[in-house]
């Protein structure tokens, strides 16, 4: 299986640390906000359950932009082979 050896970028990183920090942020906002900071140094590449939940808030209308930039950077990190 390939690697993808994208890393998350300092803008999305600091966006994901304070929706990690926020008590308004959504849990799904959360899990995606951690997904992303893990991938902050190579090696780390977004798994399948994570890959999923990224491309749903995608395609909703729920999300918010700051949600959707974070599922986009995740979802830029999956294995393309999946």
């Amino acid at each position: 299986m390939s690697t993808n050896n994208k890393v998350t970028s300092k803008k999305v990183s600091s966006l994901a640390g304070k929706t990690l920090k926020s008590s308004s942020a959504s849990q799904t906002a959360k899990s995606l906000a951690a997904s992303a900071l893990s991938q902050r140094q190579k090696g780390n590449q977004t798994g399948s359950q994570i890959e999923d939940l990224a491309s749903k808030v995608l395609k909703s209308s729920k999300y918010s932009r700051e949600t959707k930039v974070i599922a986009g950077s995740v979802l830029a990190q999956a294995n393309k082979e999946r």
